[in-house]
């Protein structure tokens, strides 16, 4: 006869904030993967993956407990042993693949597919571990059913591990985990049919207790690994914060180093010119007094012109503080993606400070170019930092797009577009002028170095107006550049 099986509430309960748990702590942990390189990055992707597969696993034996049947059941532990790594290795491998390929969509597909299916297997394989006086069969509709929820929760999971960026998506993207984990947990149970072979009996009552304290153990040791995790998590945060902010550091004096020099460079002919006036003058002078008869008139004028040349040059310079010599820049093969990154989470605070979305489209396998890889930065942060200055006051929405694309003839393009104040009118072509700036406390000469910098590396930098508001700015380099001078 069919043996009919209850949930106990609290158990379940407890099995579902297990799921959201440990689905919030895998996120958390995904976000490292995203920011971390070589063996700091494979330490966290192995830590997701054990986390999620490990809470998945906890939450399914939790649950499993919180199944009473009035038949005595017990679990084969080599079965239940390998339904845990089953599920952490599953969870692995789809992380892995998912983390190297930038979460294109064919992989964010396969991924899926593969973590789904293994974590439908883990689940089965624990259903297998049950021992007692029924035997197991399934219904057909719900078992399909319970795979598609796998499959569309691990895709899910994948997804929002290395899309998610703060806590409060991290605590959103857990909820909808959680629910989806749980859903197929509990899908892939009534699924389950027990065929008792002989009369039923109410199970000892020790029994109910014995599950239920088995439960607890279990989820207590799974708390404890993740808060160890999320610990861990937090102290890794607390110590890239600060890496982010002497990097800032480090960067916005490479930066004002590198604008002193452009600044140098660019008045050098100017201050030349009343230099070369003077001295030409000051033989002048010489000339008129060295005569049988000094010409003191001539004389004067031009010491009026040497004075006058003198002011010009002295006013030229005075519009400098600081003078730096350029060093000869140090091309190398750029990841002009990795450079995109870098500065979204440089300037992350700045971002969040003004409420703006960030959204970034970063064609895969994007050839590297050659470059130097500071000033290449410089460039990103400018274009960025001028979006962000653009949009910071704007009411509406405040998005910023950056995409990243192959384009023809061997070239790649990036794209900055924002939804700010736009393009200043009649003045699109001289927001690239050096001193040409529509801030109050601007230079006018970040456009201006961006473009020379760009222009080294035998590229372009433009501008266009979004509609209905906004502007673009578009930069084009080649994937192989001669170093020039």
């Amino acid at each position: 006869m069919i043996a009919t099986g209850t949930h106990d509430p609290y158990l379940v309960a407890l099995s579902v904030l297990v799921a959201f748990l440990a689905s919030y702590t895998a996120l958390d942990l995904g976000g490292r993967v995203g920011t971390a390189r070589g063996l700091a990055r494979r330490v966290w992707l192995v830590a997701a993956a054990i986390t999620m597969g490990g809470g998945i696993w906890s939450m399914h034996f939790v649950a499993m407990l919180a199944f009473k049947m009035p038949i005595p059941m017990s679990y084969d532990i080599g079965l239940t042993i390998l339904s845990l790594v089953m599920a952490i290795v599953v969870t692995s491998g789809g992380f892995y693949v998912i983390s190297r390929h930038k979460a294109s969509p064919p992989h964010l597909v396969l991924s899926g597919v593969f973590m789904g299916l293994g974590i439908v297997a883990m689940h089965y394989t624990g259903m297998a571990a049950m021992r007692g006086q029924a035997e197991l069969s399934y219904d057909r509709l719900f078992v399909a059913l319970s795979v598609v929820i796998a499959i569309g929760a691990s895709t899910a999971a994948l997804w929002l591990a290395f899309r998610t960026t703060g806590p409060g998506q991290h605590l959103v993207a857990a909820v909808v985990m959680g629910v989806a984990i749980s859903g197929m947990h509990y899908t892939a149970m009534r699924a389950a049919i027990f065929t008792a072979h002989g009369p039923v009996h109410e199970a000892p009552g020790s029994a109910g207790l014995d599950q239920t304290s088995l439960a607890l153990v279990v989820t207590g040791i799974t708390f404890v690994i993740l808060a160890f995790a999320l610990i861990a998590s937090l102290s890794e945060q607390r110590r890239v914060e600060e890496a982010l902010r002497q990097a800032r550091a480090d960067l916005a004096h490479v930066n004002r180093v590198t604008t002193m020099g452009a600044l140098t460079a660019s008045l050098a002919h100017e201050v030349n010119q009343p230099i070369a006036a003077a001295v030409s003058n000051a033989y002048a002078c010489l000339n008129w007094l060295a005569g049988d008869t000094p010409n003191l008139e001539a004389a004067r004028a031009s010491a009026m012109s040497i004075v006058e040349d003198g002011t010009r040059a002295a006013e030229i310079i005075s519009r400098t503080r600081l003078l730096f010599e350029r060093g000869t820049p140090q091309r190398e093969l750029v990841d002009v993606n990795e450079v995109i990154r870098e500065m979204v989470l440089l300037l992350s605070s700045e971002i969040t400070r003004y409420f703006i979305s960030v959204r970034t489209e970063l064609a895969a396998y994007l050839p590297q170019v050659m470059g130097d890889r500071v000033q290449l930065q410089q460039v990103m942060m400018n274009l960025i930092t001028n979006s962000i200055d653009a949009m910071k006051d704007v009411d509406g929405t405040r998005e910023l797009a950056i995409k990243s694309q192959r384009a023809e003839n061997g070239q790649l393009t990036v794209c900055v577009s924002d939804t700010g104040v736009g393009l200043p009118l009649q003045q699109a072509d001289q927001i690239f002028y050096a001193f040409f700036t529509t801030k109050p406390h601007g230079t006018g000469m970040g456009l201006s170095i961006s473009r020379s910098i760009v222009e080294s590396h035998n590229g372009r930098l433009w501008a266009s107006a979004n509609s209905p508001r906004g502007a673009s700015f578009h930069v084009s380099l080649p994937t192989t550049v001669e170093p020039r001078d």
